[in-house]
């Protein structure tokens, strides 16, 4: 599981450290690296899977190629930005630019656990976020229980 954040620089490069206990949620591949795999994700930031996390959220995705225009444009929009990306041996992943641009990602990057997945924020966005969102932690009750508050169709 995927928890905690911390704050890391990108490098020249364009690659940046993943922290060690990120890193422990990843496989390896054939030739030993491990690999992490990156997708655009939601509110301007990445996310990054392991292979067995991005696994389950393709059993989750209808990958029907008939499923109507809708589907076909989220499959075309999400799979174009997944890329499988192994990791450096000092535990560094490149981000690809495209991911990079569509995160306004430049200098600072916060990585954030989320259970299934880590996110990849450009740290003024996600201070932004933060403290933006920082008043609904309360709300977290609502979430924890299933429903039943404001807003928590329970």
């Amino acid at each position: 599981m995927f928890s905690g954040d911390s704050i890391h620089t990108l490098d020249p490069k364009n690659r940046v450290f993943v922290p060690k206990r990120f890193q422990d949620q990843l496989a390896r591949d054939a030739a030993g690296q491990q690999v992490a795999i990156l997708t655009r994700g939601f509110e301007g930031c990445l996310f990054l899977f392991s292979e067995q996390g991005y696994a389950k959220v393709l059993e989750r995705m209808q990958t029907q190629p008939f499923g109507g225009e809708r589907l076909r444009t989220m499959q075309r929009l999400f799979f174009s930005n997944v890329h499988p990306t192994p990791l450096d041996s000092s535990g560094r992943v490149l981000l690809p630019e495209k991911l990079r641009k569509y995160a306004g990602i430049d200098k600072e990057v916060v990585m954030v656990g989320v259970a299934d997945r880590a996110e990849v924020w450009d740290r003024a966005r996600w201070d932004k976020f933060e403290s933006e969102n920082d008043d609904h932690f309360d709300d977290l009750d609502v979430v924890l229980v299933g429903g039943g508050g404001p807003g928590g169709g329970g």
